[in-house]
């Protein structure tokens, strides 16, 4: 178990009240503006009688209780992995503690980061919808421009992405904490009238609810579940602000806050019951409506902000790690590594949220659709925190599964519960987030495939140098780096250059980088070099997943073993390679040229046998040729995603079938 470092600006006493209130803006946007929907649906599935209103505000505060403050908040952010958080830092350590890079692990990973996503292209819709729609309280006028409004503000928030979120993340923590105190203010109004309902925090209300109320408890429980919608920011943003500020903001802030809105709604609709509409902006005072309207657009904002920077964060660990093709990738802020973006990410995103905006309209229908794909990344979220517990913390199995089964129980109820509206809007981010885990197991299938078909006609390098060493091939001054994934094996670059050219340079780097299970790696363990001969030098570039791979500025930071590098004197040599389907190209010519090369006699298939499971079987059904190609055409090249001078390349094309 990893802790933040003592020298960090999250525990040093000056910085703290900043990352506090950066934490509060970024971290707790989602779940800050659950109040606009959560009670108003789970009351709706529940009545207005005293008993289930004191059940269903006692549901809602113990779920907040349980899952965010025990789980997240106490638990899961010691489960850091060099200080970052998040479903792939987390499938990472597991990895490394089970010591299998696929498997159960792998899997659950690449699903919790798929609905992820799903919870990505909800979030903007309904939090804007509910926010704006409360522009119909003010006047029924606004009723027809309440999706037009929306859409609107949607497009503008991801188009203004590109312009980085420096600027505007500096207003994201004190108007997110406006928004707080504003929500508790309009509860405690209520709760003063009515003292009583703070008997509601008393856990006996939930259970006589749900034993009185068996029928209808499922539904009533997905709709509560929304209110811990978000939880997963508090671990997906650790690296940003550290484990003490994400805790100090939801244990004096965020909680109460929360829970006296809550309360307050509650207090409310016992007196008014006709105010189930919309309790939250009907329970505000006539001349707060409007503000208050704006305070929570610019809240929803924030929040939909967060959950997309969140997915470009993911991307990026995804693409690291082999999940996804490489994408463009854009650094906004020079100062801070994590502020990016990614245009394909954001324009995918753009269209998942205007589709469900405009298939659901509303936000009490995207409700339907928002818990499954939460629930999920929760479920899975425990699962692997069993690991950690099991194999990192060296806890007995019996602890183990003690600890994590009441999180388990409780977030399997969840689940059951959204699984009910999954035909009423929750097969939309089932669907969304299927296709993305196809689309990394398709990525991680076909480049395993060709890394393994490519190998099969390459020489070990060792054998290639032996061979220059006889043969003395004519030199020219410089030096030439050739990047290869495998170290061992001489590059196709090289090997390329050899056949068409007849040259060498008389400085020669084999170049491999190289993804680490940890977000970060310092300078003085960035490289490995070995040299080879007086004219080759193997060097390992290392980068954390949560890195942007500067090659260039890595290789000028190498002093040992004598090597001094000039970015100057450097030509890049890059194997490019052109991707194109077996039914395009024949993958049995394909497969039968590569084994007669290597005097390899083919494995004999029999026609009914049963592939393993893994990765490790040759070729991929047709379909899902065309769909690795297809991915592969939105790659960006090398060049750009190592940082490489454009001016300083030579490619090298080779044809592969995939």
């Amino acid at each position: 178990m990893a802790d933040i470092d003592s020298s960090s600006p999250a525990s040093r006493p000056s910085g703290i009240r900043t990352l506090v209130l950066g934490a509060i803006g970024v971290v707790y946007g989602d779940i800050g503006t659950s109040p606009l929907y959560a009670f108003r649906e789970a009351a709706k599935s529940a009545g207005t009688d005293p008993g289930a209103v004191y059940g269903v505000l006692s549901l809602i505060l113990w779920a907040l209780i349980i899952i965010v403050t025990l789980k997240y908040v106490l638990l899961l952010l010691r489960a850091d992995n060099k200080g970052e958080g998040g479903i792939l830092s987390l499938m990472a350590l597991a990895q490394k503690a089970t010591g299998r890079k696929f498997g159960a692990v792998f899997f659950m990973g690449l699903a919790g980061a798929a609905l992820f996503y799903g919870d990505a292209a909800i979030t903007p819709a309904i939090s804007v919808l509910s926010a704006v729609e409360g522009l119909s309280l003010v006047t029924p006028a606004f009723d027809r421009y309440i999706l037009p409004l929306s859409i609107t503000i949607i497009i503008v928030l991801f188009l203004i992405q590109k312009r980085g979120t420096r600027k505007v993340s500096t207003v994201f923590g004190p108007v997110t904490a406006v928004w707080f105190l504003a929500i508790a203010a309009t509860g405690m109004i209520h709760i003063v009238r009515n003292p009583a309902i703070l008997g509601a925090v008393n856990p006996f209300h939930a259970i006589a609810f749900l034993v009185h109320h068996s029928g209808m408890s499922l539904a009533v429980l997905g709709a509560v579940f929304l209110a811990v919608t978000g939880a997963e920011a508090l671990y997906a943003d650790l690296g940003h602000f550290g484990r003490r500020p994400i805790r100090l903001a939801w244990l004096w802030l965020v909680f109460p806050c929360l829970a006296l809105n809550y309360l307050g709604q509650g207090a409310f609709i016992l007196a008014h019951p006709e105010g189930l509409e919309n309790p939250f902006y009907l329970m505000a005072p006539g001349w707060a409506l409007l503000p208050l309207v704006l305070l929570a657009t610019a809240a929803t904002i924030i929040a939909s902000q967060a959950v997309i920077t969140g997915a470009f964060s993911l991307t990026k660990q995804a693409i690291h790690m082999g999940l996804l093709p490489r994408l463009e990738i854009r650094q906004t802020s020079a100062e801070h590594e994590g502020q990016i973006y990614m245009p394909m990410v954001n324009a995918l995103l753009l269209s998942a949220v205007l589709f469900l905006s405009l298939v659901f309209r509303t936000s009490a229908a995207l409700a339907s659709a928002y818990g499954i794909a939460v629930t999920g990344t929760m479920v899975i979220t425990t699962m692997l925190f069993y690991v950690i517990v099991r194999y990192i913390w060296h806890k007995r199995r019996a602890l183990a599964m003690a600890l994590v089964m009441p999180f388990i129980l409780i977030e399997t109820i969840f689940l059951l519960a959204n699984l009910q509206k999954f035909l009423d809007g929750g097969f939309a981010p089932v669907a969304f987030a299927a296709f993305l885990c196809l689309l990394m197991v398709t990525w991680v299938r076909g480049t395993q495939h060709l890394y393994q078909q490519a190998h099969r006609t390459t020489v070990l390098l060792s054998d290639l140098l032996e061979i220059l060493d006889r043969e003395q091939p004519a030199r020219v001054p410089g030096t030439a780096v050739f990047m290869t994934s495998d170290p061992l094996k001489a590059p196709v670059a090289l090997m390329q250059n050899l056949k068409h050219n007849r040259i060498i340079h008389e400085r020669n780097i084999v170049l491999t980088v190289v993804t680490t299970h940890t977000p970060r790696v310092g300078d003085e363990q960035r490289s490995i070099v070995e040299p080879l001969t007086s004219h080759f030098t193997r060097i390992i570039l290392i980068f954390g997943y949560a890195e942007t791979p500067d090659v260039p500025r890595a290789l000028q930071l190498i002093r040992k073993e004598g090597l001094s590098l000039h970015l100057s004197d450097m030509s890049f040599f890059l194997g490019r390679r052109s991707i194109v389907p077996s039914s395009a190209h024949g993958l049995q010519e394909g497969l039968a040229r590569a084994w007669q090369e290597t005097a390899a006699p083919p494995e004999k298939k029999h026609p009914f046998r049963r592939r393993r499971p893994g990765f490790a079987h040759p070729g991929l059904p047709e379909w899902q040729d065309h769909l690795y190609v297809a991915m592969a055409h939105m790659a960006v090249s090398a060049t750009e995603f190592f940082s490489i001078p454009r001016n300083q390349v030579v490619e090298m094309g080779t044809q592969m079938v995939v």
